[in-house]
């Protein structure tokens, strides 16, 4: 039964989310300008920068720590050395990309069925505040998680084009795949939870998108302390801090649950 509740919501949610022009855009193409951006950076970062890199103490050391940390590496060219390093910041960098289609998406989501009254409807239904939270958060972390994959598919065919296929083999490593698969759909789910609460609390979508705003943040920490070598994420690493965003999600649910009564939504939006 609680399994059919969430299947409507996010059905219902699906509706108006791939009928609004708006919404299909930024979640199609969005993170398409976000890969593009990030593959930029990295080309630029090498072509003009590349020499200078490796006579830099700051970025020397990091390389240097990152080929102790990932051994397999060793073999290959200072240079080569130095692309797979600049291409495995894009490990972090896709973590933007759910994050975006939230601040883009979740925030409309309640704020828009306030001003049309619609919501209403949908709390005179046997449906628990937390099965309406967590349904609008997944009907927005589904169609967003699985663009992020498909936008790493085209990464690493961008990488390819630019003549580094060679070293494909030393970006997907396990790292990698944790990231993708299991860090991944735990940010998506507190950005898309964190969206939700924002726009059910919120008087308008531009204060609802402040809080998911900041999430961008730690996540930009994350790339500055492993693009300046301060830390690099092993796997053990990687799945200890995934699980700790899974454990958060957790905890901003039964918050959110707290928070948002059907009375209490009811009163405060009208």
């Amino acid at each position: 039964m609680v399994l059919k509740r969430l299947q409507n919501i996010i059905i219902k949610e699906w509706q108006v989310l791939f009928t609004d022009l708006n919404s299909a855009l930024m979640i199609t193409i969005l993170p398409l300008l976000i890969v593009g951006q990030g593959v930029l950076y990295i080309w630029l970062a090498f072509r003009f920068g590349g020499e200078e890199m490796l006579t830099t103490g700051l970025f020397r050391n990091a390389v240097e720590n990152f080929s102790n940390v990932t051994p397999q590496i060793q073999h290959l060219t200072e240079k080569e050395q130095l692309i797979v390093f600049l291409l495995h910041q894009f490990n972090f960098f896709l973590l933007l990309i759910p994050i975006m289609v939230a601040v883009s998406v979740s925030t409309f989501s309640i704020v828009e069925e306030k001003t049309t009254g619609s919501l209403e409807a949908l709390l005179a239904t046997p449906v628990h505040t937390w099965e309406l939270l967590l349904g609008k958060a997944l009907s927005g972390a589904i169609p967003a998680l699985i663009v992020t994959w498909y936008s790493a598919g085209v990464y690493l065919l961008a990488i390819n084009a630019l003549g580094w296929g060679h070293l494909i083999g030393h970006v997907t490593t396990v790292t990698w795949y944790l990231t993708l698969f299991l860090m991944t759909p735990a940010v998506t789910m507190l950005s898309f939870m964190l969206g939700v609460i924002g726009s059910a609390k919120a008087k308008d979508a531009k204060s609802a998108q402040n809080l998911v705003i900041v999430i961008i943040l730690p996540i930009l920490a994350l790339i500055a302390v492993q693009v300046t070598g301060v830390i690099w994420f092993t796997p053990i690493l990687t799945a200890v801090l995934a699980l700790v965003i899974v454990f958060v999600d957790i905890i901003v649910l039964r918050i959110a649950v707290n928070l948002f009564h059907r009375e209490s939504i009811l009163t405060e939006w009208h």
